[in-house]
């Protein structure tokens, strides 16, 4: 029960106000207006959806936390709202990339150095254990600017950012849930609620979009929830998790936006131009241009980041470092495969 009411409180929030967002939208002209030779929509769609999706996850979140726990919730609640006015900015006037990631660096600061979420241990993985405390901040740092950055750059297709949100959040949630923790396991499963809410108005078509104030925002919450399983005590996890690699699982869940924005970020490097630059070099937009719809081009990805889930938890039984490296494997060589249909269509 205590895992239920997250999930429909954050989601009747959303639902509910939706719609009236909507219209409001409508008549103060709040759109994302598709001018842009990268945009796929051919119609003004309302944008910052975000504030629902915000709304929802911080009052269900809120109402149904342990009254005795507070802890790390003291910095996660102000990083959250850096996320979402940084994201709202963006939406509405818009936000020089450099401002951006200015704010991002603000917020993993934040969480490492007074919040203490960050990254110890790599738990095995290529023999590595304990790792340099400089080495640990650092690769937290990291990992928080390209989780955060990873949904908002997929976040191009009707139904993607907030469809993929909601399957890891739904994994985090299970996981945390399992391992006894309410905290986690509150946030995840509020999160997951106010997606599907959302979803119910941003699957194509899409009538609204969550814009930068939602997936800036998901992305960090995303990223929190990340480290924290990675850094979970392994004695204290129930034997139906206790072997799955944490590193593993939790790159598992966030497969598509971590692989998406790696190959796009290493694209534009080679090419000389800035990193943050928009392009429609994602794979999401490969699919469409394969011919896939809307629909398809999500359900495809949707039921490839549940496989890669699904493989990592299969690896448990294997030594961790072939396992990731099976992985990757197979992730690089599949994501590979629209460009290779694309590449055959130009003959």
């Amino acid at each position: 029960m205590e895992i239920i009411l997250p999930i429909i409180t954050s989601f009747l929030i959303v639902l509910l106000a939706t719609p009236s967002f909507i219209t409001i939208a409508k008549m103060k002209h709040l759109f994302d207006d598709p001018t842009e030779s990268r945009k796929i929509h051919s119609q003004k769609t309302p944008s910052m959806g975000g504030m629902m999706i915000f709304a929802g996850i911080l009052f269900s979140f809120l109402l149904w936390l342990p009254i005795n726990e507070m802890g790390v919730i003291k910095y996660l609640v102000p990083s959250m709202l850096i996320m979402f006015f940084v994201g709202m900015k963006d939406d509405i006037i818009g936000t020089a990339p450099a401002k951006k990631l200015a704010a991002h660096l603000f917020c993993a600061f934040i969480m490492v150095f007074m919040a203490n979420v960050k990254l110890t241990s790599l738990h095995g993985l290529f023999g590595i254990r304990e790792i340099p405390e400089y080495a640990g901040i650092m690769l937290s740092i990291f990992t928080y600017i390209v989780i955060i950055n990873a949904f908002n750059l997929i976040d191009g297709v009707d139904g993607l950012a907030a469809g993929v949100g909601l399957i890891a959040a739904s994994f985090f949630g299970a996981w945390f849930y399992f391992a006894n923790d309410w905290i986690y396991a509150i946030l995840s499963f509020a999160i997951a609620g106010s997606l599907l809410g959302f979803l119910r108005f941003n699957f194509n078509p899409a009538k609204i979009f969550m814009g930068d104030s939602g997936s800036l925002t998901i992305g960090f919450l995303m990223a929190v929830l990340a480290i924290e399983m990675v850094e979970y005590k392994a004695t204290d996890l129930p034997d139906v998790i206790q072997n799955i690699s944490k590193p593993i699982l939790a790159m598992s869940i966030l497969v598509y936006p971590l692989v998406d924005t790696i190959r796009v970020f290493t694209i534009r490097i080679l090419s000389g131009v800035s990193p943050f630059r928009a392009d429609r070099n994602h794979i999401h937009h490969r699919l469409l241009d394969l011919g896939l719809s809307h629909r398809q081009t999500v359900i495809v990805i949707y039921l490839f980041n549940i496989l890669i889930v699904g493989g990592a938890v299969f690896a448990q039984q294997f030594n961790p470092s072939y396992a990731f490296i099976t992985l990757t494997a197979f992730v690089i060589l599949s994501t590979q495969i629209p460009f290779l249909f694309k590449l055959k269509k130009k003959k």
